[in-house]
């Protein structure tokens, strides 16, 4: 018998699935890249995403909405053209000229409808971000800034004072109370910057209540009503006594109808003047907008 020979030792190899392993294994830094890449994204439009939600949350109530946006005009505007502009004969008499009631009425309340919207997505909505649901506080962990996420409340409660006024603006059209059409339309925007101005130094407001203990249902009864009262809605502000006249001059909405009636059926307004009722709502705009960005800072900060 021949002797066995004995095979020589192989080699130690190293598997491939070890080798492709240790190759793969990524660094502190690949890791810190990647999630600044996934991160980027958020901090750029970080505010939209915000935006994305309250729109998203709006369909909780979508048909308040939808209703509110298409009701209410129709029941204003017939009950002044059908009842109270059918006893009212005589035109009411605007910077020298005779204007229809319902013409002279109608931007007024297109402008009332904005600042309605402003007075419930700014109030409750907020505290409800703060304090019941606190999904701020889970916007905040995230990639996002406090400043996004208050720009995101003000965007979604923006989209839907747009909408309002749209189907507010098309109704008046139809009942024929928009004489100019061609500057007309512009009152929509005019109608959104009116809701803006009311409504975000009121987040500002509510973004630094702790409790509710009925401050929003003071702010309805003895800011809202008597501004909607007593802000030449219904009639001239001229006409009021010189008691009660003042509350129309700090009123945002005084100024929008003012701008809203130039821009529906001429309404004279010099140039100076007309400048100064969209500087007076755009110094609420953007004076409330730097306080709600300080109290949104100051609490996500806790």
């Amino acid at each position: 018998m021949s002797e066995l020979v004995p095979r020589p030792e192989e080699p130690e190899r190293t598997t491939d699935a070890a080798a492709s392993a240790t190759i793969a294994q990524p660094s502190l830094d690949d890791l810190s890249a990647e999630a600044m890449a996934w991160g980027r994204k958020p901090r750029v439009f970080g505010g939209w995403y915000v935006t994305e939600h309250m729109v998203r949350a709006m369909r909780a109530y979508g048909w308040t909405i939808v209703v509110g946006a298409i009701g209410q005009p129709v029941v204003y505007l017939l009950g002044l053209a059908l009842g109270l502009a059918a006893l009212i004969q005589v035109p009411i008499v605007d910077g020298g000229e005779e204007v229809p009631y319902l013409v002279f009425v109608a931007p007024a309340l297109l402008m009332t409808a904005t600042i309605a919207v402003a007075s419930e997505e700014f109030t409750y909505p907020v505290m409800s971000g703060f304090k019941w649901r606190r999904y701020f506080y889970g916007f905040n962990a995230s990639p996002l800034s406090s400043t996004q996420i208050a720009a995101g409340v003000t965007n979604g409660a923006a989209a839907r004072m747009a909408v309002v006024a749209v189907a507010y603006y098309l109704f008046i059209w139809i009942f024929q109370a928009v004489p100019d059409p061609a500057t007309g339309w512009m009152s929509i925007f005019v109608g959104v910057l009116a809701g803006l101005s009311f409504g975000i130094p009121l987040m500002a407001y509510a973004g630094s209540l702790r409790d509710d203990k009925g401050q929003f249902a003071l702010v309805q009864r003895f800011i809202f009503m008597p501004m909607f009262l007593f802000s030449g809605t219904f009639y001239p502000l001229s006409v009021l006594p010189p008691y009660l006249e003042w509350i129309g001059w700090i009123s945002p909405l005084w100024h929008a109808s003012e701008l809203g009636r130039a821009l529906t059926y001429g309404h004279a307004v010099e140039p100076l003047v007309f400048a100064g009722h969209l500087a007076y709502l755009l110094a609420l705009t953007i004076g409330g907008w730097f306080v709600a960005r300080r109290v949104f800072e100051r609490r996500l900060a806790e």
